[in-house]
């Protein structure tokens, strides 16, 4: 369920690589899986991590749009925001129609956002230095560890 007025209890927060506060409660944090249909099949946007360089590619270096919830922001809210971090405003100006599907037990939020083939992608924040639209196929191998693969995978099957 997307809540997006969460209370947060005053204990010791966590916080991202950044040192960005981490919400307390689930969930922690949301996985948007962007997809267009370009005019040669389903396309999905990846993003490529900065922090190890340009040449990593184990795990964590290909993602979906994603990141950490912050203390009393919604869900929703928190996909929006982490779309138009990493992804840019044009792809941001879609986040209205978010869909949320299965996930991880309530640790973290995913969402399936279709954007018409061309939208533009700016990487706004410095944590990501380059991005790819992908296959399917493509986007399984490169997103690692397999729980992030899961998040494609799932979408996938969502019409």
């Amino acid at each position: 369920m997307v809540a997006d007025d969460i209370a947060e209890s005053p204990a010791e927060l966590q916080t991202t690589h950044d040192g960005l506060p981490i919400s307390q409660e689930p969930p922690f944090g949301v996985t948007v899986v962007v997809r267009a249909a370009s005019p040669d099949g389903t396309r999905y946007l990846l993003l490529h991590r900065a922090h190890q360089g340009p040449d990593y590619e184990g795990d964590w270096a290909w993602t979906p749009p994603a990141g950490a919830r912050l203390p009393g922001e919604g869900v929703g809210q928190a996909a929006r925001r982490e779309l138009s971090e990493e992804a840019g405003p044009d792809v941001a100006a879609f986040g209205a129609t978010l869909r949320p599907f299965p996930g991880e037990a309530g640790e973290w939020a995913r969402f399936l956002l279709d954007v018409p083939w061309g939208t533009p992608v700016e990487l706004v924040d410095p944590e990501h230095d380059r991005w790819e639209w992908v296959a399917l196929e493509e986007g399984l191998r490169r997103c690692r560890p397999e729980q992030v693969a899961d998040a494609l995978r799932v979408a996938a099957d969502l019409a």
